[in-house]
């Protein structure tokens, strides 16, 4: 048994029951978490564990740098192309090579589809069962159903009782089968579960309404990037040509019809945000309003590079800013520079790396080292192929710990909806201040935007805002396209660079990206052109990262301490908050056989 309040202000107590998820998420299932609860099922320890080792910076080492965006890119099969975009933007920086407006605006498109694409998935399909009870939604009245929804969203034409009695006999013969597949495991009988039955089938509805829109959506990536997942991309430009004139022969992909599919499906992502996504979070929402807690480092502490210039490579033109809150500080909001060795630095203290003679040196990404070491602390329960029990007291993570001037902040949506209602952004400001109005008219509360935003449900709630806003921002990105093309201007890539002989012999870049989970940063060193070091900072490494040098620990733990559980063997609280992350730990961890070995070598001539 021991108490210790750590740095970053949080008591933790080791004594009491100890509770074991793993795994966590429902498609990357490589994180584990353990907590121990109190006599009054009150969380009041949190312990978050990577248990998979990536390398995929070590894999590129030694190659030439125009093809490392399509190694990095399988990072993640899910935010599939932001690892691309950070990769061919660094290495652009290296070598100071400039894109076409063109270019830039498609990539802008690419970059906002994913955004969507990527946060209507995750709430409807990895995120919404922790708040929705499918079983319930049997006992709906198809009619009242109609009744909620035009009340929640009027203009939504998928409405009427017979639309709602389809689905619902739909639902019955998928429970009736047995056969229950998404359905399965999950935790129905526990009272945690608010919804009435109607809004229980308005979101099971939804549900399945997400599943065919989010196929439509991406194909904008396969328009402009030739596929999804991992659609194509390019040091200089974009992998598509554009010519108004052609009949999509090879080389000409992009012709006027293309651009008016490419329309359409963002005219149905702005529909889908507008009349579905965003009112069914705050609708939801408001069957939880007491869930005014899972806030964690997002209630103090968050971070953000900012993204979406309006004007290419103006960042005082960001549509998203960028920046760095402390300790709940609204009024303040500090500066970032990811070229600064003092600011961004990894931890690897209790990580399962070794920097060899400065375990305790944060190392910034330029000169970061990503050199395994697996041991288990003293502590610890179980083997290295069965732990039972972690020893948060030593090395207990494959996650490094990023830390903003040794700060531990939140990464993701609420960071950089946070930081754009404190720095007074118009647009955002207008989205939180009327989700917020609305989750007080459904709920009969009165609350304030820090009292909603700084929650497990601001957190998701934050999601669904920045999904609306990059689909609108899409139509302006549509726009200035055509424009372009219109003023004569038909470019797509610039090549001028392309040859390694015109680089300098060393180089270094970075490159940063608003992906779907937070701030992601890109580092590249280039010598005798090769890849001399590569490093890449992503969202769930700053929010799933163990503790420091220091003792502060990060968000995942720091958003679970002092949630109360109705049923610490049915952990459905721990799911909802953890999930409201988005936690992709594909992208923050890494493979290696069960113990520990090198599986393989492989020599890069």
């Amino acid at each position: 048994m021991s108490t210790v309040t750590t740095p970053n202000g949080y008591t933790l107590d080791t004594s009491g029951r100890r509770v074991v998820v793993d795994p966590v998420t429902r498609i990357e299932g490589h994180m584990r978490c353990e907590v121990n609860v109190d006599q009054d099922n009150m969380i009041r320890n949190a312990v978050s564990t990577g248990t998979m080792w990536r390398g995929l910076e070590v894999i590129v080492k030694g190659r030439d740098p125009r093809d490392v965006w399509a190694f990095v890119e399988r990072i993640c099969g899910v935010c599939t192309g932001c690892h691309a975009l950070a990769s061919v933007r660094a290495v652009e920086d290296a070598l100071n090579i400039k894109i076409p407006k063109n270019a830039y605006l498609i990539r802008e498109m690419m970059a906002k589809t994913l955004q969507v694409h990527d946060h209507v998935v995750h709430f409807y399909h990895l995120h919404a069962l922790d708040w929705v009870n499918p079983l319930n939604a049997l006992k709906a009245d198809p009619k009242a159903t109609s009744v909620l929804q035009q009340t929640v969203s009027p203009n939504h034409p998928q409405s009427s009782p017979g639309y709602f009695r389809d689905i619902q006999s739909r639902i019955k013969k998928f429970v009736d089968s047995g056969q229950l597949g998404p359905f399965k495991n999950g935790y129905w009988s526990n009272p945690a579960y608010k919804l009435s039955p109607e809004a229980d089938l308005m979101g099971v509805t939804h549900y399945l309404e997400a599943l065919d829109m989010q196929r439509e959506f991406v194909k904008v990536h396969t328009i402009f990037g030739g596929k999804n997942p991992h659609p194509n991309y390019l040091v200089g430009g974009v992998p598509c040509a554009i010519n108004m004139d052609g009949d999509l022969a090879a080389g000409a992909p992009l012709n006027m019809e293309r651009l008016e599919f490419v329309r359409s499906r963002i005219h149905e992502m702005v529909e889908f945000c507008r009349n579905v996504y965003v009112p069914d979070v705050i609708a939801i929402a408001s069957f939880y309003k007491d869930w005014l807690y899972g806030g964690g480092l997002g209630a103090k502490s968050v971070m953000d590079y900012g993204d979406y210039a309006k004007v290419q490579y103006d960042k005082s033109t960001n549509q998203m800013p960028g920046g760095v809150i402390l300790n709940g500080n609204w009024d303040e909001v500090f500066e970032v520079d990811p070229r600064d060795p003092a600011q961004v630095q990894e931890f690897v203290t209790h990580s399962w790396y070794t920097y060899p003679g400065q375990e305790n040196k944060g190392l910034h990404p330029w000169d970061g080292i990503t050199d395994p070491k697996f041991e288990l602390g003293p502590n610890t329960k179980g083997t290295k192929t069965n732990i039972q029990e972690i020893d948060e007291s030593a090395k207990y993570s494959w996650i490094k710990a990023p830390r903003w001037k040794g700060h531990a902040v939140e990464v993701g949506p609420l960071s950089r909806y946070t930081l754009a209602y404190a720095k007074k952004f118009p647009h955002q400001r207008e989205q939180v201040d009327r989700g917020v109005a609305f989750f007080n008219q459904l709920a009969g509360t009165n609350l304030d935007a820090k009292a909603v935003l700084q929650t497990t449900i601001g957190r998701t709630l934050a999601r669904a805002l920045e999904a609306e806003y990059c689909a609108d921002m899409m139509v302006d990105d549509w726009n200035d396209l055509i424009a372009n093309i219109k003023a004569g201007d038909t470019a797509t890539a610039n090549m001028e660079k392309w040859d390694p002989s015109t680089w300098p012999k060393e180089a270094k870049g970075v490159a940063t990206v608003s992906a779907p989970r937070g701030a992601l940063g890109h580092w590249v060193r280039i010598k005798d052109g090769r890849i001399e070091n590569y490093q890449a900072v992503v969202p769930t490494t700053w929010n799933g990262s163990p503790r420091d040098p220091a003792g502060n620990i990060g968000a995942f733990e720091a958003s679970l301490m002092n949630t109360k559980m109705e049923r610490p063997d049915e952990p459905v609280e721990i799911l909802r908050t953890l999930h409201s992350f988005d936690p992709c730990l594909a992208c923050s961890t890494h493979v290696m056989s069960e113990d520990g070995s090198e599986l393989t070598r492989v020599k890069v001539r």
